[in-house]
């Protein structure tokens, strides 16, 4: 419990991952932090629900391995992801081909032998596995299990087209992979459906590849996000493994506060106004700081300083089946390039991790995006059906989490690095003030434990606040 006089240098309100990563990089400096979060558990957004010993991400965003701040923030050295199989499992014209990122290929006859078209593997064919993500990484990639893949070359590469077509689309995956952020950075701005028309592409690549993994990168069916966001996001998909934290979504955060100092993380704490020295609770009354951080989604935040900008919000809705027979796509991510149904994107998520499913059973999850259709499960079993070329009545739903406000719209123009520093002692960061991913959501963090050092050190000395008395942490 806290205690109403209780003083720290800098309140965090928001015990999410901007939050959390940010106190790690304050605490590193040796400054003192409460971090106050309303629920009665960490992670916000990223939380994953429990059921029969199946764990259930509510949103299930995609991580990279290419993301920096995954190696660069403090307190994630013990962060296990595990990688999807490489690239993307296609479903197209009834069939399922495989497209492979350039993995380190540097010239269009490299990228030809990476992107491969392949049909639909025969049952129970082996495939490659992942030992390990960059030899860069700091945290640990394990491999995924019983990855499928295909037997024989396409003679119809829809829908990627034919071998120049695949060609064209490698070289342009590695040059992504290259290219340096500033230089995507200062490319004209639109919105990245309209941009793809102007990579000299074919047509068939784009709809059939492009648009529907990028929509799944950025949960964006229409592709009204910024195109300088969209070529970050081909950018870490080009050049790392999409992956998902072991154990659920809440691993990321849960690992962060862990490994802050005891007493730093308060739950179950209401903030109900800030100011720049000082937050004001419900349950505590008022706590006096140098420095106050908020750290809560867009919309809270605004409710606190109601001259904030709310963003628009892209919804999501995943919906979580089990089985004791899984498909044989292996821990591929399996896009629709179609785009017959209302499923964006799916996943035997327990081939990928095999903790988020018990012994003998399989977890199939699937993201759809916008606004979910009134008979949504049976229009997602329907789709699932045709994905995974397999019958689906008897497979048992196990929950479906509806989100609204999932993912902060990033429509063109958009402001990569909107302020984190509103005023001295008073600063905001989260992914509705960078990149709504979670590279974004922890270089907003980065930037916002910057500010607040600088200005601390600019201030006098960093340790005038009381010892914390003992709490009862997160």
């Amino acid at each position: 419990m806290l205690e109403p006089a209780y003083q720290a240098d800098v309140v965090i309100v928001g015990a999410g991952v901007a939050g959390l990563s940010a106190a790690h990089r304050l605490t590193s400096q040796g400054v003192t932090v409460a971090v106050l979060e309303a629920a009665p558990c960490v992670g916000g957004r990223m939380s994953t629900e429990k059921v029969d010993g199946f764990r259930l991400d509510r949103i299930g965003q995609l991580l990279s391995t290419a993301y920096p701040e995954l190696r660069l923030a403090p307190g994630l050295d013990g962060l296990v992801l595990r990688p999807f199989a490489p690239g993307v499992l296609l479903h197209g014209d009834g069939r399922h081909h495989r497209v492979d990122a350039p993995a380190g290929a540097r010239s269009a006859r490299g990228a030809l032998h990476a992107v491969r078209a392949l049909a639909s593997a025969p049952r129970g064919m082996p495939g490659p596995r992942l030992v390990a993500a960059s030899r860069r990484a700091t945290f640990r990639v394990l491999p995924g299990a019983g990855q499928g893949t295909a037997s024989r070359t396409a003679r119809s590469a829809a829908p990627l087209g034919g071998a120049v077509d695949q060609a064209r689309l490698g070289a342009a995956l590695t040059r992504f992979s290259t290219v340096p952020v500033e230089r995507l950075l200062a490319r004209p701005e639109l919105p990245a459906g309209q941009s793809l028309a102007a990579r000299g592409l074919p047509a068939r690549t784009i709809d059939g590849f492009l648009r529907p993994l990028l929509a799944a990168l950025l949960c964006d069916p229409a592709l009204t996000t910024s195109s300088r966001c969209a070529d970050l996001a081909l950018r870490a998909f080009a050049g790392g493994r999409l992956c998902v934290p072991e154990g659920g979504a809440e691993a990321l955060p849960e690992l962060l506060a862990q490994t802050l100092p005891p007493g730093t993380v308060h739950t179950g704490v209401r903030v109900t106004s800030v100011a720049t020295t000082a937050v004001t609770t419900a349950e505590h009354g008022e706590i006096r700081c140098r420095a106050v951080l908020l750290a809560t989604d867009a919309r809270a935040a605004a409710e606190l300083l109601p001259g904030l900008r709310v963003p628009d919000f892209h919804p999501v809705t995943v919906v979580h089946h089990t089985t004791d027979e899984p498909p044989r796509t292996g821990s591929a991510l399996l896009l629709d390039a179609d785009r017959g149904g209302p499923v964006a994107h799916t996943a035997v998520i327990s081939e990928v991790d095999p903790s988020r499913a018990p012994s003998g059973r399989a977890l199939i999850s699937s993201t759809v995006l916008g606004t979910p259709p009134p008979d949504l499960e049976t229009a997602v079993r329907t789709h699932l059906g045709r994905l995974y070329g397999t019958p689906t009545h008897r497979w048992e739903t196990l929950a479906v989490h509806h989100t609204p406000e999932a993912v902060p719209a990033m429509a063109a123009p958009h402001d990569l690095r909107r302020p984190v520093r509103l005023l001295a002692g008073l600063y905001v960061c989260g992914d509705h003030r960078d990149t709504s991913t979670i590279q974004g959501t922890l270089h907003s963090a980065h930037r916002a434990a910057t500010a607040i050092l600088k200005d601390l050190a600019a201030a006098g000395s960093m340790h005038r606040a009381d010892p914390a008395p003992t709490a009862q942490a997160a």
